[in-house]
C-alpha cells in the first residue's frame, strides 16, 4: 500500500512561529513589547523546547528537544531507522552526519541550545546579572532563566564532548548578554558553571507555584543537577538528589507503561498529567504541530514519515534482553497494516482472515471472513519477530497485508485514536522529564559510590512493577550490578533520549543488533568519534577565537 504525504499548509508552517497555548498567551508578542517582563521572555524559551525551526533550518528533523532526544536514540544503537524511503534520519543511522562539519544535524542542536543559552542570559542581565538576588516574582524568573541556561550547556556537553574530562578544552561558554565568540573552555569551566547555575536555581525556585508542567520548577532542577553530577562521576550527590526526587512522585505505573490489548487501555505516553511527569509540553492544536515533530517521526498513528515507512524500531538484541515476564516486552510489535477496502466485484480487493498454512478461514456459511470485522482500524499486532520466510510458523493474520512497521513502541507511544496515520494535528503530549528516571539513575550511583545494597532495593522496588520476579537482582554485584542498571535504563526509557545519556556516562560499548540497515553486528565505543556531534562549520567560519 503505497502511502503519500500531503503536506497542506507546510510551507506556512516553516517561515511562521507556531501558537502558544494559553498560559503562555501574552497582551502582545514579545517581540513587539518595549521591554516584555521576565517570564514572557521565559515562556518564549519554553515554547522554543517544541517549536519548529529552531535549530534555524527547514529540516523536518528541526523541531526543538524532543529532535535531539530522536537523535541521540539513533546513535546509542537502540532505536533502529527502519527505512530511508525520505531520508530523515539516514545520516545519523550511517554515522556519516556527526563527523561531517558541513552537516545540518550538529548545526541545527549547537544553534538551537546555544540559543537558548543566550536568551537565557538576556533574561539574566535584565534581573540584575549572574549575582543578582531578586525578590518576589524575579526570583522565580532568576530560577528558571538559570535553569534553562544550565539545560542547555548540559546538552552540549553531552552532545559536543565524547565523555568527562575535566582538562579537555570542550565549547564556549557564555554567561552575559554579549555574543562575540569566545574560545573553547575547559569541560570543568562549563561543568562548574552548569552546576553552578543548577544549585542557585534549586535555592531560587523553593516555593515556586508553575502554572503548569511546561515550566521549570525546583524538581526539575534539581533533576537537571543530578544528571550533571552523575556526567561528573560526583556519584554520591547525584544519587542524594535522586532520592529526593523519587520521594515526591509516583512512578509511571504497569497501567500507564504498555498498552493493554485486551482492555484497549493503557500505555501511550501521551498525556502531561500523568503524575509521574516532571516537565514536557502540553500539546494543543494551537501549537499547529503537524508532519515536522516528534510524534511524526516516532509514532506509526501519526500522518507523518513514521507511518508511511520510515518508523524507528527497537534494536532486535536489546528486544531479545528483555525477560519474557517483563510487562515492557508487550511495548513493542510489529505492526500488519492490511487493505481494507470492500469492492463487491473485486473480491481480492479487501483482506480476509488466514490460517497459519495461509489457506482462507471460512465461516459456517464457507464463505471467506473480511478481516475488516475483527480488525477494524486497519491493522494487527505481530510478535517483534516476524518474518515468514525464514520462519515457516510466522503468518500474516490478514491476507493482502504486508509487515509495514516492523519492531515498534506501538503498544508505549501512541496517538489515542490509535489509527493508523490518523493524528493529523499532533496534540500527544511531550514528556521531557519523568520521576521514573530517577529510580533508575539512584539505582546505577548508589552502586557506583559504594552503595550496592541500597542499590539493589531501590532497582528491585522500581521494577516490582515491570518484572515479575526480581529475585534474580539479590545475586548481582560490581560489574554485573551496573550492567543490569544500564539494561534497565535503555528499556525503561527507549525512545526518550536518556540511552546516550547512560551511554556516555557508563562508558559503554554499543552493538548493533542485525535489524540494522547500517552497520549491523559492529560494536562501537562510546567515545567514537562517529557517536559524537562535530562544532558545525557555521560556528568554525564565524568564531575566530574558536
Amino acid at each position: 500500500m503505497k502511502k503519500i504525504l500531503i503536506a497542506g499548509s507546510l510551507f506556512g508552517l516553516l517561515l511562521t512561529t507556531t501558537s502558544c497555548r494559553d498560559e503562555f498567551l501574552q497582551s502582545a508578542p514579545t517581540e513587539t513589547l518595549a521591554d516584555p517582563p521576565a517570564q514572557a521572555k521565559l515562556n518564549g524559551l519554553y515554547l522554543m523546547m517544541v517549536n519548529t525551526g529552531t535549530g534555524g533550518t527547514t529540516g523536518h528533523d528541526d523541531y526543538g528537544q524532543k529532535g535531539y532526544d530522536l537523535v541521540s536514540d539513533l546513535l546509542s544503537a537502540d532505536m533502529v531507522l527502519n527505512g530511508v524511503t525520505y531520508g530523515w534520519y539516514s545520516n545519523i543511522a550511517n554515522l556519516s552526519a556527526p563527523t561531517d562539519f558541513t552537516n545540518n544535524a550538529n548545526y541545527a542542536p549547537w544553534r538551537y541550545y546555544y540559543r537558548i543559552a543566550y536568551a537565557a542570559n538576556d533574561v539574566i542581565a535584565g534581573l540584575g546579572g549572574n549575582e543578582a538576588v531578586p525578590t518576589g516574582n524575579d526570583k522565580f524568573s532568576m530560577g528558571q532563566a538559570k535553569a534553562m541556561r544550565a539545560y542547555a550547556y548540559f546538552y552540549l556537553m553531552q552532545y559536543f564532548t565524547t565523555g568527562y574530562d575535566p582538562e579537555a578544552l570542550s565549547i564556549p561558554l557564555y554567561t552575559d548578554a554579549g555574543v562575540n565568540g569566545k574560545p573553547k573552555a575547559k569541560q570543568s569551566e562549563v561543568y562548574g558553571q552548569i552546576v553552578k547555575d543548577l544549585t542557585e536555581s534549586v535555592d531560587l525556585l523553593s516555593g515556586f507555584s508553575r502554572a503548569n508542567k511546561g515550566m521549570i520548577n525546583r524538581e526539575v532542577a534539581q533533576g537537571l543537577l543530578a544528571y550533571t553530577y552523575a556526567a561528573m562521576g560526583e556519584n554520591a550527590k547525584a544519587a542524594d538528589l535522586s532520592l529526593q526526587i523519587i520521594s515526591k512522585f509516583p512512578k509511571t505505573s504497569k497501567e500507564e507503561t504498555v498498552f493493554n490489548e485486551t482492555t484497549s487501555s493503557g500505555g501511550g505516553f501521551n498525556d502531561l498529567k500523568t503524575n509521574s511527569w516532571m516537565w514536557g509540553f502540553d500539546l494543543t492544536e494551537a501549537n499547529d504541530l503537524d508532519l515536522i515533530s516528534w510524534w511524526g517521526q516516532q509514532d506509526v498513528f501519526t500522518y507523518s514519515y513514521s507511518w508511511v515507512g520510515d518508523s524507528k524500531g527497537i534494536d532486535y538484541d536489546l528486544y531479545d534482553a528483555i525477560s519474557d515476564n517483563d510487562a515492557r516486552k508487550g511495548q513493542f510489535a510489529t505492526v500488519v497494516e492490511f487493505d481494507t477496502t470492500v469492492d463487491p466485484e473485486n473480491p481480492n480487493a479487501a483482506s480476509y482472515l488466514l490460517n497459519p498454512d495461509g489457506s482462507f478461514i471460512l465461516d459456517s456459511d464457507g464463505k471467506k471472513i473480511l478481516s475488516v470485522t475483527k480488525y477494524p482500524k486497519g491493522y494487527v499486532l505481530e510478535r517483534v519477530h516476524f518474518d515468514p520466510s525464514t520462519n515457516p510458523g510466522d503468518y500474516m493474520k490478514v491476507s493482502g497485508g504486508s509487515i509495514s512497521y516492523e519492531a515498534v513502541a506501538a503498544n508505549k507511544f501512541y496517538a489515542p485514536e490509535r489509527k493508523l496515520g490518523g493524528q493529523r494535528i499532533v496534540t500527544s503530549d511531550y514528556v521531557f522529564m519523568r520521576a521514573d528516571e530517577f529510580h533508575l539513575l539512584a539505582a546505577e550511583t548508589l552502586a557506583k559510590s559504594g552503595n550496592e545494597g541500597q542499590a539493589k532495593t531501590v532497582l528491585a522496588s522500581f521494577l516490582a512493577d515491570r518484572i515479575a520476579d526480581t529475585s534474580y537482582l539479590n545475586a548481582l554485584s560490581g560489574n554485573a550490578l551496573l550492567k543490569e542498571i544500564y539494561l534497565q535504563t535503555r528499556i525503561e526509557f527507549w525512545g526518550e533520549g536518556k540511552s546516550y545519556l547512560s551511554m556516555k556516562r557508563n562508558k559503554a560499548t554499543i552493538k548493533r543488533g542485525p535489524n540494522h540497515l547500517f552497520f549491523a553486528g559492529q560494536s562501537f565505543l562510546y567515545n567514537d568519534d562517529r557517536l559524537t556531534l562535530e562544532i558545525p562549520q557555521q560556528e568554525v567560519n564565524n568564531n575566530p577565537n574558536l
